[in-house]
């Protein structure tokens, strides 16, 4: 069963810089923390939107240059590399060996990836990054980023995006941790099958089979607790910590898996892929399918910064996260909120008195909270959203 994840507490609390902030605090019903943040914003891009004709044969896939001049600036290339490999050493082989089951020649391709208009009737942005699968004649072109860092231990990453197109493809978000044995790979991920009902996700920590069959303690098939799917813009949240990883969706916890969560050090990856196998299906020729993304966040720890301490069972905090910041709070997108500072303090507010009636400037962004018993945060949600009752001591902004 779905629960609703409920914020601590807020009050108008104060937008702050990243360079303000020592940790970040989640939301979850245990608190985690977190040194690092990083927002990708896709939503106002105009200057590089362009849609790309596909290419017609799989080494024009593979030596496609980027499709505009945002994917060459320091804003992308700092954090993501997009790939161009091919899945030919894996195809033929043993499945339990190589992962793969797949019939038809993928091809990772840097012309799959671009910014485009968005032309919904009513569009949430002006722009939003595409990743796009196609069948050729007689090869998949695919889209893949990976992160440069291989350094991730431990975080809290979320997309809004949606899934559209053919049936037979795959569009994911994961950790990853590689091995030349399969049974000692590391990765939780979200996965969505364009060959299931738009109300089911798979999230899983891999591996879920091996020689022996498929192992059900790593894997769960998630039907969505709202009546959107997969195709509608949603908001989607994974959490790997340690022990375990939490799925959350649209802020509802869908899916918690502590069997083989990852323990190790990390690379973070996007993908939309289809290789003719059992797991993602097989495309018609000609057809596409897109994932969707307005924008990416991240709060994390790397091997080099895990702050001491950095999960605690209960306060006082760990004396290195002394300005506390919070994205589960904020009322802007993409910018932390201070809620608290040395002495014991919270941010102040600014912009208003932020009472339950909403009074003055202040607003909750969507999917925050807006009411409920002893709830003293604002209550009045950002435009675009409504406060919806969920419980006596929790309503949300949705």
């Amino acid at each position: 069963m779905a629960v609703s994840i409920r914020p601590i507490l807020a009050q108008n609390y104060p937008l702050v810089t990243d360079s303000r902030c020592n940790c970040y605090r989640t939301n979850t019903s245990t608190s985690h923390y977190f040194r690092n943040h990083k927002f990708f914003d896709f939503r106002s891009l105009s200057q590089y939107a362009r849609v790309p004709a596909p290419i017609g044969t799989a080494q024009g896939n593979a030596d496609a240059p980027p499709t505009s001049l945002y994917f060459q600036s320091p804003e992308w290339t700092n954090t993501w590399a997009i790939q161009s490999w091919n899945n030919s050493a894996m195809m033929g082989g043993d499945s339990d060996v190589t992962g793969s089951d797949a019939t038809v020649l993928m091809v990772n391709s840097a012309n799959n990836i671009y910014i485009q208009h968005n032309d919904d009737a009513k569009p949430g942005s002006n722009t939003y990054l595409v990743m796009r699968t196609m069948r050729h004649g007689d090869f998949q072109s695919a889209a893949e980023i990976e992160s440069g860092s291989y350094n991730y231990q431990y975080l809290s990453i979320r997309m809004l995006s949606r899934t559209k197109g053919a049936k037979g493809a795959v569009t994911a978000m994961f950790t990853f941790r590689n091995n030349d044995t399969l049974a000692k790979v590391q990765e939780s991920d979200l996965e969505i099958r364009t060959d299931d009902p738009v109300q089911y996700i798979q999230y899983t920590n891999q591996p879920s089979w091996n020689a022996d069959g498929n192992i059900p303690q790593a894997t769960r098939n998630v039907s969505l607790p709202s009546k959107k799917g997969w195709s509608d813009w949603q908001y989607h949240r994974m959490d790997w910590t340690p022990g375990s990883t939490s799925w959350l969706v649209d802020g509802k916890l869908v899916s918690t898996i502590q069997f083989q969560a990852p323990k190790d050090p990390s690379q973070v990856i996007f993908n939309t892929w289809s290789d003719g196998g059992t797991w993602s299906g097989n495309m018609t020729v000609n057809s596409t399918a897109e994932m969707h993304i307005q924008w990416i966040e991240i709060v994390y720890n790397t091997t080099s910064t895990v702050p001491t301490n950095p999960f605690p069972p209960a306060w006082p905090l760990p004396q290195n996260c002394a300005n506390i910041c919070s994205i589960d709070q904020t009322w802007k997108t993409g910018t932390p909120v201070l809620v608290q500072s040395p002495g014991g303090g919270t941010g102040g507010g600014s912009g208003g008195s932020g009472g339950s009636g909403g009074t003055g400037t202040c607003s909750t962004a969507k999917y925050g909270q807006c009411a409920g018993k002893n709830w003293s945060g604002c209550g009045r949600c950002a435009s675009g959203s409504t406060c919806k009752y969920q419980n006596d001591y929790y309503s949300q902004c949705l």
